[in-house]
């Protein structure tokens, strides 16, 4: 895939791919893992937000215009929130191992209220977007998604156990992929 799309779309893709596999084997490698320095939330957003959003539009029609970085930012915001969930779920392992990951510095109570940031604020950015022209106006179907935001916010402000909080990730991916197919759709109508 990744060859396929290096011919099609050129150096940008090439330089995407070497920066993100870099940015994948520093987060928990390399003499200081960025992961555990609070700084994962930071690369998930720009790597699997920012980077994996505009440069699937660029491979698509080789251009990056501002609707695609707009849209990134709530996509990054719901990506980066997997993270989250991931990380409030480990506090309890991660502080004694020395993982200084976000949620480890931020404690539980606040780790709640990014993670309940990530999964709601992008929302009300996409009907925003939309209202100001900035993105295609059918983009904003994509708030839809947003009552099914609710649901893994609520089981993380709640639970503390490893099986709830998988069930919540999961949930995440789920209205993360929602979004993005509605975002999409959005664009292309």
């Amino acid at each position: 895939g990744g060859v396929y799309l290096a011919t099609v779309a050129g150096w940008p893709i090439i330089a995407i791919g070497a920066a993100s596999l870099v940015a994948a084997l520093g987060y928990t490698g390399g003499p200081t893992p960025y992961g555990y320095r609070g700084l994962g939330e930071v690369f998930v957003f720009v790597f699997f937000g920012l980077a994996a959003t505009v440069g699937s539009r660029f491979a698509h029609d080789g251009t990056a215009p501002l609707d695609a970085w707009l849209l990134a930012v709530p996509l990054g915001m719901l990506v980066t929130a997997i993270l989250v969930a991931n990380n409030v779920r480990d506090i309890d392992t991660d502080r004694p191992a020395g993982k200084r990951t976000l949620a480890v510095l931020l404690g539980r109570r606040r780790t709640r209220h990014l993670y309940a940031l990530l999964m709601l604020g992008g929302f009300p950015l996409i009907g925003w977007f939309a209202a100001a022209g900035w993105t295609p106006g059918l983009t904003a179907i994509a708030v839809a998604a947003a009552p099914l935001a609710v649901v893994p916010v609520r089981v993380v402000y709640r639970e503390t156990a490893g099986p709830a909080l998988i069930g919540a990730l999961k949930a995440n991916a789920a209205v993360h992929a929602l979004t993005g197919a509605l975002l999409g759709l959005g664009a292309a109508l």
